[in-house]
């Protein structure tokens, strides 16, 4: 049986890249590898058993994400504390809105995208969102 084990995103500003992602996600560099013109930062929190890959490419400032790139989601306690935590950082989460069918709630989520445009949709733990 397979076992994801992380999701690699490029990101023109490492450090940048990994401020949001300490600040946003509490993610923090679990192994760094650099190599002559680029960089693997594995990210990861106690949280977690997946991690995050940040892919730096020397000289690249910015990647185009095409039409089939959709979002990485994560799931909190508080969500409301989130957006606002997230609001003062400055990082300009979009309104939380919530996600019914047949008169049931079935998430309560808002987005925010990181400082490359990749977006990240923040849930209330709920349901099948744990």
């Amino acid at each position: 049986m397979a076992k994801i084990i992380h999701s690699m995103v490029r990101v023109g500003d490492l450090d940048k890249s990994l401020k949001f992602y300490k600040e946003a996600l509490d993610l923090d560099v679990a192994e760094r590898l650099d190599f002559e013109g680029f960089s693997l930062v594995y990210l990861r929190n106690d949280e977690n058993d997946m991690e995050l890959e940040l892919t730096w490419n020397e000289g690249t400032e910015s990647y185009t994400h095409g039409s089939g790139y959709g979002h990485i989601a994560v799931a909190v306690d508080e969500l409301e504390s989130e957006h606002q935590k997230l609001t003062q950082l400055g990082y300009e989460p979009a309104d939380i809105k919530e996600f019914f069918r047949e008169d049931q709630l079935l998430a309560k989520f808002f987005f925010v995208q990181d400082p490359d445009g990749y977006k990240i949709e923040f849930l209330q733990r709920h349901g099948r969102y744990q």
